[in-house]
């Protein structure tokens, strides 16, 4: 029941903040230690064919782009992942293309699991513990249910100012809140 109501809570915020401010290009204004460092993760439903847009907590190392499937692996981006592993993604610096692979048994996963949860600002805590304090072992066995999955960069994707980049509606806000402020 709570784990309901969290996914829809998180679907609304995504839904209507997270995801329309990073395809209006200002993703950077999310990202910080205290409510993480955020991505939008562009998939290709894996039943209906269309884009699915999708916000998570990421961490980079040796220019590879890691996240985690925070619902175990009935997420469904992860799903649609797994059955289409071309990807884009979002960061607030730009946009990306990517190959997306699965992580989890990996020789640097603990390492990257804890620089995650540890990016993932005060979201990091709600999987009860502190990532900072805990010990890999502990760390490990509590988050073995989350898959973790690596992003290998093989391009630049489409941004806010490219074709279904919403760019240009924030372009027609300020020019018409400008031409206001002149005419008044």
């Amino acid at each position: 029941m709570a784990s309901r109501l969290l996914r829809r809570i998180l679907k609304f915020i995504n839904m209507f903040f997270m995801v329309p401010l990073f395809r209006l290009g200002l993703g950077f204004f999310v990202g910080n230690p205290i409510t993480g460092y955020i991505m939008v993760i562009k998939t290709i439903g894996r039943k209906t064919g269309k884009k699915r847009y999708v916000p998570v907590n990421y961490a980079i190392l040796d220019g590879k782009i890691y996240c985690m499937a925070g619902f175990g692996n009935a997420t469904h981006w992860y799903r649609n992942l797994q059955s289409q592993p071309d990807i884009e993604i979002i960061l607030p610096s730009g946009p990306l293309a990517g190959v997306a692979e699965d992580a989890t048994n990996s020789e640097e996963a603990i390492h990257i699991l804890r620089q995650l949860l540890k990016n993932s600002g005060f979201a990091g805590f709600f999987a009860g513990f502190n990532p900072y304090s805990i010990s890999d072992t502990e760390l490990r066995e509590k988050t073995k249910q989350f898959p973790l999955v690596r992003i290998r960069p093989t391009g630049v994707g489409s941004g806010a100012g490219d074709a279904g980049g919403w760019l240009w509606v924030l372009s027609l806000v300020v020019s018409v809140v400008i031409l206001w402020l002149v005419l008044r």
